[in-house]
């Protein structure tokens, strides 16, 4: 059935070049077809509908009654295809929903400020962001793109690396004024540690003790499902938290959390990555055009 329809829709393109171009031996020159090649394809098409389409018997090119209705049906049919292709992604302007996923780290950090640039270049594609730090199934959840980051588990996703940020465990001024700035890992028992309540890559604090590097646990009285929440509970005075240096760089910078045990860190970073599902045929443009906007400006540090 899909050889038939892919005969049908080319005979349709010839004989309508047949009608603009004025003849077989034009429109053979832009189909580059042969004249020869032109009139068996149309032998074979008006053999098929059971009407002739062209009148042969005058030295100028002329279309039957049956030929003029056939143009008109034949003009709309392919731009109707080349409609549902663009709407499909496969047009030269991006068009439709986006469906992202990513934590709300990267979303507030890293999207937000970028977004109107991307909304600006692409006017005709719509996003649709959810916000969680768990790892989806892209295709049961519907998704088109999803940030992620730390390792990935060999699958059929395809990645693009988005760049990498150092983790650093801070505190906001207020509580290490009250609890005391911790000067050695064990120090961290009488803390109180903000972790994250679901099982991750590493499940703890990577710390450098002596030339070796040991993972401390971060579990503590108050956990929380994302980096974000994690650094508001910080800046509220609730306890230590590690987190990645691009979320709290300017807080950082501007006094309102104090990085600690700097001299235990590891120094290992945290890779970020944009993910789709993979398969043979090519990307919707909607999607490429996503993609190619994080992996220029949506970069991590």
């Amino acid at each position: 059935m899909a050889g038939i329809e892919i005969n049908r829709s080319r005979e349709m393109a010839v004989f309508v070049h047949i009608v603009e171009q004025g003849g077989f031996s034009a429109a053979a020159r832009v189909c580059r077809m042969t004249p020869s090649a032109i009139s068996k394809l149309i032998a074979r098409l008006e053999t098929r509908l059971g009407a002739r389409l062209v009148n042969r018997s005058t030295r100028r090119f002329q279309l039957t009654p049956e030929g003029c209705v056939f143009y008109e049906r034949a003009t709309q049919i392919l731009a109707d295809i080349a409609d549902a292709e663009r709407s499909a992604g496969a047009g030269e302007r991006p068009f439709g929903r986006v469906r992202l996923t990513t934590s709300a780290s990267y979303a507030i950090h890293i999207l937000a400020p970028i977004l109107p640039d991307f909304l600006d270049l692409y006017p005709d594609i719509t996003l649709d962001i959810v916000q969680t730090d768990m790892v989806i199934d892209l295709l049961s959840e519907r998704t088109d793109v999803a940030v992620r980051a730390g390792p990935l588990k060999s699958s059929s996703l395809v990645a693009r690396k988005l760049g990498e940020t150092p983790s650093v465990i801070t505190a906001a001024p207020g509580y290490l004024n009250r609890f005391g700035v911790p000067e050695t890992i064990a120090d961290l028992d009488r803390h109180r540690r903000l972790g994250f309540g679901y099982l991750r890559a590493i499940d703890g604090w990577p710390l450098k003790q002596h030339d070796e590097t040991i993972v401390h646990p971060a579990s503590g009285r108050v956990q929380a499902s994302d980096g974000e929440a994690l650094r508001q509970l910080a800046l509220s005075g609730n306890g230590l938290a590690r987190l990645a240096l691009f979320t709290v760089r300017d807080d950082i910078a501007a006094g309102r959390l104090v990085p600690v045990l700097e001299r235990f860190n590891p120094g290992d970073h945290e890779t970020f990555y944009a993910v789709h599902a993979g398969g043979s045929g090519p990307l919707p443009s909607r999607v490429r055009a996503l993609l190619d906007f994080l992996a220029a400006r949506g970069r991590v540090e």
